[in-house]
């Protein structure tokens, strides 16, 4: 019996305990498990969306030749400036009366964007002058940002005098980096990618963080005025880490000179007058330059539309509807006519951009024409969203000209160049825009004018360009 009993007790011994033993090794192990597990579901829906951000801007090269890189790179700058845009805009235009908000708004562009005019010319320039030092230099434009965020974050609760000359820093710094993005471009394109694709991708990217950064901010500003201004300050911090990562090849600048925006020859003044052997010091081209002209038009339009119909919906709102839904409404519109249209751009092919160019600034005057004539909350909205999708087709194919007419020497020049000109158009037309009374078909008629002037000024000389260009020019898109 005890023979029998000390197996068995053994066995009854050894056996729960080892039992025991193994419970809880499987339970800890299910317990790690499951904890694991959890901690996965947590940080998948990060780590996941940035996987498919990563995959989506890499795609088809673009990871190996570095483009992917800077497509993040301008997103991350455009969820930094809207951030600032809403706090800004929070303070200077929400937080009083209308008419204050007029001038409040006037003399915000009298400090702020009459400098920049006369700044955004030298900017090119400047940069064309340090191209070696093209990650240094947009790294420097976000790191001046981030600064200037902290400096405005004070400003916007105490109303102090900083916050003008530091929205002026803002201003420039965004242009300084917008311009050395237009030059990094070209030297980052993969083997099957046009100019035009490359940009189309960029401007996606910036597009679609706006569109995310934009109600993160206005969330942030609930909490206080100065909470957009810090989520701008960790996220332009970011972006000048990212500036870094970019390929080293974008800060060669082998074979590559200046290019003057010139129609002819006969307008060359300066050094360039002499006849030089190098296709580097040519001019551009008739082509790009009534291309650049018509885009200015646009550009112009866009400007006037922004700050004239800020004001205008915000006295007399669309029927049913708050000053803020309507200009929401409007903003929408045209965010979503220039994501579609720099999405068109990608995917169009033509091999006459002049066409494109001449076809969507005539829409644009057309609806213009239109919404002056038969005055209207949805015609409004129309022709803010047909004025976003003809600014991103017409800079689109204008790209394609600049990529297709100016030699490789000079064609990042070009670009600085084009783009300091565009930035400038916009500023005349926000200025206009806050000078009409709140007229809605009176503004809306002087908006037809502006796009009118343009588009007469250069259709002839576009057509004619379509026309008579080059035959064995390769397709463009």
């Amino acid at each position: 019996m005890a023979t029998a009993r000390t197996p068995q007790g053994a066995t009854g011994t050894g056996g729960p305990k080892g039992l025991k033993g193994s419970g809880r090794r499987v339970g800890t192990g299910g317990a790690g498990g499951r904890l694991r597990a959890f901690g996965r579901a947590l940080h998948f829906p990060v780590t996941g969306t940035a996987r498919g951000i990563r995959r989506a801007t890499h795609a088809q090269g673009a990871g190996e030749s570095g483009l992917g890189k800077l497509i993040e790179l301008h997103g991350v700058n455009g969820a930094g400036d809207v951030m600032i845009t809403v706090a800004l805009a929070s303070t200077v235009f929400f937080s009083v009366p209308t008419d204050e908000a007029r001038g409040r708004v006037a003399l915000y562009l009298a400090i702020t964007m009459a400098p920049f005019t006369l700044l955004a010319p030298v900017v090119g320039p400047l940069l064309d002058r340090v191209p070696h030092g093209r990650r240094a230099a947009m790294a420097g434009a976000m790191l001046a940002r981030a600064l200037l965020a902290l400096v405005l974050s004070g400003a916007v609760v105490t109303g102090g005098i900083e916050l003008y000359p530091a929205a002026l820093g803002v201003l420039v710094s965004s242009k300084a980096y917008g311009v050395v993005r237009s030059a990094v471009v070209p030297r980052l394109l993969p083997p099957a990618f046009s100019l035009v694709k490359a940009n189309s991708r960029v401007t996606l990217g910036g597009l679609l963080a706006t569109g995310i950064a934009a109600p993160i901010g206005a969330g942030l500003h609930q909490i206080g005025p100065r909470w957009p201004l810090f989520g701008a300050f960790v996220i332009f911090v970011a972006g000048m880490f990212l500036s870094f990562r970019l390929p080293p090849k974008v800060d060669s600048a082998k074979g590559e000179d200046v290019a003057l925006l010139a129609a002819d020859e006969q307008h060359l003044h300066g050094p360039h007058r002499k006849t030089e052997k190098r296709p580097g010091l040519r001019t551009v081209g008739p082509a790009v330059t009534h291309a650049l002209g018509a885009n200015a038009s646009i550009r112009c339009l866009t400007g006037f539309l922004i700050f004239f119909l800020a004001f205008l919906l915000r006295e007399h709102p669309m029927t049913g509807q708050s000053a803020a839904v309507s200009l929401g409404i409007v903003g929408v519109a045209a965010g979503t006519g220039n994501a579609l249209g720099t999405a068109v751009g990608a995917w169009l092919r033509s091999r006459a951009p002049e066409i494109i160019i001449v076809t969507v600034v005539a829409c644009v005057l057309g609806a213009a024409i239109t919404a002056a004539a038969f005055f209207g909350a949805v015609l409004v909205a129309g022709l803010a969203a047909i004025a976003g999708f003809a600014q991103a087709l017409a800079k689109l194919s204008l790209d394609a000209l600049i990529q297709r007419d100016v030699p490789e020497l000079v064609r990042t020049s070009a670009f600085a160049r084009s783009e300091t000109l565009l930035q400038m158009s916009w500023v005349l037309g926000g200025a206009i825009g806050i000078a009409m009374p709140l007229i809605g078909t009176l503004g809306l008629a002087v908006g037809a004018a502006i796009v009118a002037t343009g588009w007469l000024a250069t259709v002839r000389g576009l057509v004619r360009s379509a026309r008579h260009g080059d035959a064995g020019r390769g397709r463009v898109a």
